[in-house]
């Protein structure tokens, strides 16, 4: 069985990979969108899924 995080953690690297790839043209520039992406990616799923652990299926 996989983790839901690590399966988390991949899916946000390669959406922020296209993500920068797509809107910058300079090299840093794409490392530092996609580190920004991936990062407010992973802190905002763990937010939410922390807000959300409460509440009854």
């Amino acid at each position: 069985m996989q983790s839901h995080i690590l399966l988390l953690a991949i899916f946000a690297f390669f959406v922020s990979l296209v993500f920068a790839v797509l809107t910058k043209d300079d090299a840093r520039e794409q490392l530092r969108l996609g580190a920004m992406l991936f990062g407010g990616f992973i802190v905002a799923a763990l937010i939410l899924g922390w807000l959300m652990y409460p509440i009854p299926l």
